[in-house]
């Protein structure tokens, strides 16, 4: 049976929503006709003039520029055996997934599926940064492959892009400032370990990483390695990471009904604060981020979960004083002072491991999931700017804090 759906690709959620082709979760289904593209004809050593002649015409080629009067021209041609997709900056047709940048939102920012506030910055995503080809028939394999083709079908390696020539005279690159690919290890489950970041050039062949993201010097060839997507893949595009899941991932994720049934089961549980002794709630999946007074609050260096409370003795409420979310404040139940945040369920379901209770939070953030994944994503390093990496929550890309990056927390009950 075909499938209707090769798997999707998933980058948190976006401020003002998904709009068109800006979505925050992407399915590469299917096409009706066959839109993949493959290697045919080399034009070696080709003139300004002549190259240009030959992007005009009406079909996909690379050119790689090695110097004013020297071209070399790679022609594509269609293969009816693959389905190819783009993803990029750039707004153009030719790109199936817009991506754009966003920065980790301030601590005041509760994102409950990833959400981020967002400033305006000089972005370091490529407006064409890679295409995804997907077999057709099975066993429906997903490979990818950095730089993408603009509007008139061709990509455009310069004097300074980092290419080199390989085998029959073919060429081959990397963009300025290049697509890293994570495997992981034991793939997407609940023994899931961090593989290793490594570099797609433009054919598509694995190199361990540049001395810095856009050094003119590539890394060494790894051909014991692939750039076929596996279920967990994660996509660094210097500026946002993409989660990879296949179409059988998925059917063992939990889904948004599984997340929001265990909502409802910790909130039938009827945690209560140890200070006010209200019951608290967390707040529909659905909901906008606003807080409200059965929101439940947590201290991030003890666990300890709480309602929001005044401090110190002088019978403020909580609506007469200015909520300061991660401010540290002491544990009434321990003394340990740490920061107090509210705790928002992470919501999408694509990052879980498993389907177990949300047990765990990411610090700052407070973003809970359970334990496994907490644990997961804590592990993973993230590519942060042009050459450092971090861990961070998955639901808002905060970087991760503390020890181990998340914490337990510890509910109590109601006392009847």
């Amino acid at each position: 049976m075909t499938p209707n759906k090769y798997g999707e690709e998933y980058n948190g959620s976006l401020p003002s929503g998904d709009r068109g082709r800006r979505k925050s979760r992407f399915a590469l289904c299917r096409r009706p006709k066959a839109s993949g593209v493959k290697p045919s004809t080399v034009h070696v050593a080709c003139t300004p003039q002549a190259a240009k002649a030959i992007s005009n015409k009406d079909q996909h080629s690379i050119s790689y520029t090695l110097s004013r009067a020297q071209t070399v021209v790679v022609e594509y041609t269609h293969d009816s055996n693959t389905d190819m997709f783009q993803i990029g900056r750039s707004t153009e047709s030719p790109i199936d997934f817009v991506v754009t940048d966003t920065v980790p939102g301030s601590q005041q920012s509760h994102g409950g599926e990833g959400q981020t506030q967002t400033q305006s910055i000089q972005s370091t995503i490529s407006r064409f940064a890679c295409r995804i080809i997907c077999q057709r028939s099975p066993p429906y394999t997903a490979h990818i492959y950095a730089a993408g083709f603009d509007s008139s079908k061709n990509i455009f390696l310069g004097e300074k892009a980092a290419k080199w020539r390989i085998q029959e005279g073919q060429m081959d690159g990397l963009t300025t400032n290049g697509v890293l690919v994570m495997h992981p290890r034991h793939g997407f489950t609940q023994d899931s370990k961090p593989g290793v970041w490594r570099e797609i050039s433009v054919c598509g062949n694995v190199f361990t990483l540049r001395e810095t993201r856009s050094a003119q010097q590539r890394g060494k060839m790894v051909e014991s390695e692939s750039q076929e997507l596996v279920d967990g893949s994660l996509i660094d595009l210097c500026g946002a990471t993409l989660l990879w899941r296949t179409a059988e991932g998925l059917s063992r994720t939990p889904t948004v009904k599984h997340l929001e049934a265990l909502r409802q089961e910790l909130n039938a549980g009827r945690p209560q604060c140890p200070v006010g002794f209200n019951t608290l709630a967390f707040p529909s999946l659905r909901r906008k981020e606003i807080l409200d007074e059965k929101q439940p609050w947590a201290y991030l260096r003890c666990g300890h979960v709480h309602g929001y409370h005044a401090w110190g003795g002088q019978g403020r409420e909580p609506e007469d004083e200015v909520v300061e979310v991660g401010r540290e404040r002491e544990c009434p139940m321990c003394r340990t002072r740490g920061p107090y945040v509210p705790l928002w369920l992470g919501c999408e379901a694509g990052f879980y491991l498993d389907a177990a209770p949300p047990t765990h939070a990411f610090s700052p953030c407070g973003h809970v999931c359970s334990e496994k994944t907490a644990a997961f994503w804590s592990q993973i390093p993230l590519p942060h700017g042009t050459h450092t990496f971090h861990a961070a929550c998955p639901f808002c890309v905060q970087q991760l804090a503390g020890e181990s990056g998340y914490l337990r927390l510890i509910f109590q009950g109601p006392l009847d």
